[in-house]
């Protein structure tokens, strides 16, 4: 596992960012470059689920909320994943990857927001992740700035 680290500079408030960021309007577009039609169900609960699937629901990953301070940061836990609505958290290709962290940070100055993103993952998606978050924090940019 390795950390990567992503980060952007958006001329907007911390408040608007997170909206973007976290609105089921919104976070398919920003999401697209991972999973056209991608959605994110949470009981926005520390230690609830939380689910990142793509269109249908029906797969993708199954993770809790570790810490939330809203507008500042937000960080994920992933669990194991969801395959055809069923729950995997135990399986040994699950176990090579549960507990890694996936972290969004907001800092504010001046009307403007640093958007930081920390994200554990096998190298084998560095390629994915980087094209994912490099493009769709763009979009945060621009659907925040507009």
């Amino acid at each position: 596992m390795e950390t990567l680290r992503y980060q952007i500079e958006i001329d907007a408030s911390a408040e608007k960012v997170w909206d973007i960021l976290w609105n089921d309007k919104t976070y398919s577009q920003w999401t697209h470059y991972f999973s056209p039609g991608s959605v994110m169900k949470t009981d926005w609960e520390v230690g609830g689920k939380t689910y990142f699937t793509e269109a249908s629901g029906q797969n993708g990953m199954v993770s809790t909320i570790e810490r939330i301070e809203k507008p500042k940061h937000l960080v994920f836990k992933h669990l194991g994943e969801l395959t055809n609505g069923v729950e995997d958290v135990d399986s040994e290709k699950v176990k090579a990857w549960n507990g890694s962290l996936e972290a969004y940070y907001l800092e504010s100055n001046n009307g403007k927001t640093t958007l930081k993103v920390e994200v554990d993952v096998d190298s084998s998606y560095k390629d994915m992740m980087d094209e994912g978050f490099n493009k769709g924090l763009e979009v945060v940019k621009s659907l925040s700035e507009n």
